[in-house]
């Protein structure tokens, strides 16, 4: 009798354990700057890694692709744009100058991949910023011949642009293609559930098992979270801050988002956090969290509805929080 109720409970363990969904498997990179972590709930182990890797794979290729002061066929585009030579570029990268030059339109400007240049005045275009303010007369250089993505133009194949004061950072733009990359890249590998975290930008797959995923917002400049929120399937999550990329000088912070109108820092928020669903929730939510930090704390609702951002949550430069309705309600 006692063996078999042995081999029964024996026979249950089996049969739980079979059941089970397997563990979360998780892995973390460095790439664009940043720590990246790649998270897959519910899939075997070794079809977890191999998407896993892949996404990895994607990332290096993005990173290599796109960097904006190593060699690379973003720095090569950027050197024949400064002599105003008209030159031919990838298929892929092209179509990401078009989408970039389109939600620069959108954001007025604000969201300006074209001011690289003003971008490295300032030291950003380092692993360490530099810790010195550049002179006001170099600052009117670039900010006078205005830069801008309409300056750009793109014809089978080549890329040309008027003025030569146009040089292209897409920071602001790669984690967050780099996040709907990963989600089409789990997808082809049968992943789905997962959760991509491109330091702090953020995109959800599915769920975390019986629960959304969870994440945190981060306090621009208090250790932990700001608020919790729950990601839905396809939801993406946006952060500009002037927390990670900054130096201090004189006593006051200067970050790496710069303002195209003025050519230095903005300085009106601490950070902009946004909530986006739908078709490129990834480089939706990087890129347009930029226009909305950039302007600032008053213009922030009527930015929001012109950008069709419903659910964000900021900090403006004197500490006090700013959150949409819509957000409100999915905080925890």
């Amino acid at each position: 009798m006692k063996a078999a109720r042995r081999s029964l409970w024996l026979l249950l363990l089996w049969t739980l354990a079979a059941c089970s969904p397997p563990p979360l498997v998780q892995q973390q990179s460095y790439v664009f700057g940043t720590l990246v972590e790649v998270s897959v709930y519910g899939a075997p182990e070794a079809q977890a890694r191999q998407a896993v890797a892949a996404v990895l794979t994607r990332f290096d290729e993005l990173h290599r692709q796109l960097h904006a002061w190593q060699p690379s066929e973003l720095s090569r585009l950027n050197t024949a744009l400064a002599k105003g030579e008209r030159v031919p570029v990838s298929p892929e990268l092209a179509a990401m100058l078009g989408d970039a030059q389109a939600l620069s339109n959108q954001s007025n400007d604000l969201f300006n991949p074209a001011i690289g240049g003003l971008i490295a005045l300032w030291g950003f275009h380092a692993d360490a910023p530099q810790a010195r303010l550049p002179d006001a007369a170099a600052i009117r250089h670039w900010t006078d011949r205005q830069p801008r993505m309409r300056d750009l133009h793109l014809e089978n194949g080549s890329v040309w642009s008027d003025n030569p004061a146009v040089q292209l950072d897409l920071g602001g733009y790669a984690k967050g293609r780099a996040l709907d990359d990963a989600v089409r890249i789990l997808k082809a590998h049968g992943i789905k559930n997962a959760l991509v975290n491109i330091g702090g930008n953020v995109i959800a797959l599915g769920m975390h098992g019986e629960r959304p995923w969870r994440v945190g917002i981060q306090h621009p400049r208090k250790s932990g979270t700001l608020a919790v929120l729950d990601l839905r399937d396809g939801e993406a999550v946006g952060t500009s801050g002037d927390y990670q990329r900054y130096f201090e000088a004189g006593g006051r912070r200067y970050s790496h988002l710069i303002d195209p109108r003025t050519g230095s820092p903005a300085g009106g928020m601490q950070s902009v956090t946004v909530l986006v669903a739908g078709k490129y929730a990834g480089t939706r939510s990087d890129a347009l969290s930029k226009p909305l930090f950039i302007d600032g704390a008053a213009r922030l609702p009527d930015n929001a509805s012109r950008l069709g951002v419903s659910d964000y949550l900021a900090v403006d430069a004197a500490g006090r929080i700013h959150v949409s309705p819509a957000m409100k309600a999915r905080l925890r």
